[in-house]
């Protein structure tokens, strides 16, 4: 066998490694950078219904981080104006106590959001690792991994967080946010492991083995990028999940109301007001269910992007 030559250069020539005439590894990293933001935004151009999507996005990320700050922490009463009808000073109207309706869902989006980020968190690292471990360990551990997926999954949830709220007030996110993300890791888990399965059998993971490479370096610098925006869809998924159930538990009533947010304004909207039966509660009952919708809009919006920017099949050029 013939050794390679290699071939050499002054220093500054183009085409020699590490001199300034070569772009070498970092300008390549930069150029794949630049191309991949390109790609992303000739996505999103392409219907601007996800630019619409990745807007609404920002709108519910900043109005949960500086939203609070808009407000005083005790959002001012007019026994005068209960339950007021929209206008330009209350867009949305005011509830039983005269507060307005817009501020309510301002202020109550930091704890549904950071509840929802949480438990997608939890979620998705828990279900991930579980999944990873398992379809590329095979064998005993998958056996045993996925037997404790399959009785978390056989596991109700709301009975649980029934016997849960009598002991435990729930009264900070990331108290429900980390009981929601440990409830609801087990179909990422059995979705990551299925991919996993296919992926391990792939040429490259094959020639990574053959190079004597670590599991380790195998996991997470071969078969963990390749995941990544699976891995990040089911993330976008699992926000929705969790304000959903979240709210659901506020609305019927099941965990106390020592916090502002969504499920607490339906509540009260609801079997408060009489909103499903008269007109008066029907904008505070509207108010939280438009930001529930809007929020999800923006979030299969963004899922139909990424859908596109990292499976080149469904790319139109």
């Amino acid at each position: 066998m013939t050794a390679p030559v290699i071939t050499g250069g002054a220093p500054g020539a183009p085409g020699t490694p590490g001199t300034p005439g070569t772009p070498g590894i970092a300008g390549t990293r930069a150029t794949l950078r630049r191309n991949f933001r390109r790609g992303v935004w000739r996505v999103l151009r392409r219907k601007p219904s996800r630019i619409v999507g990745v807007a609404i996005l920002a709108m519910f990320a900043f109005m949960g981080i500086f939203g609070p700050l808009l407000y005083p922490a005790r959002l001012p009463r007019d026994d005068n104006a209960l339950y007021a009808a929209p206008s330009l000073a209350h867009p949305f109207g005011t509830d039983f106590e005269g507060t307005d309706v817009l501020a309510l869902v301002v202020t109550g989006a930091r704890y549904v959001l950071l509840t929802a980020l949480v438990t997608a968190v939890i979620t998705v690292a828990v279900g991930t690792a579980v999944g990873l471990f398992a379809g590329f360990r095979r064998g005993r551990w998958d056996s045993v991994l996925m037997r404790i997926t399959d009785m978390k999954l056989t596991i109700p949830a709301l009975p649980l967080l029934l016997v849960l709220s009598t002991v435990w007030k729930f009264t900070s996110a990331l108290e429900m946010g980390l009981v929601l993300g440990l409830l609801g890791w087990g179909g990422v888990a059995r979705a990551v492991r299925a991919q996993t399965l296919s992926l391990r059998e792939r040429g490259f993971i094959e020639a990574a083995r053959g190079l004597g490479l670590s599991g380790r370096h195998i996991v997470g610098r071969e078969l963990l990028p390749s995941m990544a925006p699976f891995i990040a869809m089911n993330m976008l998924i699992a926000v929705t999940g969790a304000v959903y159930a979240q709210v659901g538990l506020f609305f019927l009533g099941v965990l106390p109301f020592d916090a502002n947010n969504w499920g607490v304004m339906l509540n009260l909207a609801v079997f408060g007001g009489g909103a499903l039966t008269t007109t008066t509660a029907l904008p505070y009952m509207l108010a939280p269910l438009l930001a529930i919708l809007l929020l999800t809009l923006g979030i299969v919006l963004v899922v139909d992007a990424m859908d596109e920017i990292f499976n080149p099949r469904l790319r139109e050029d």
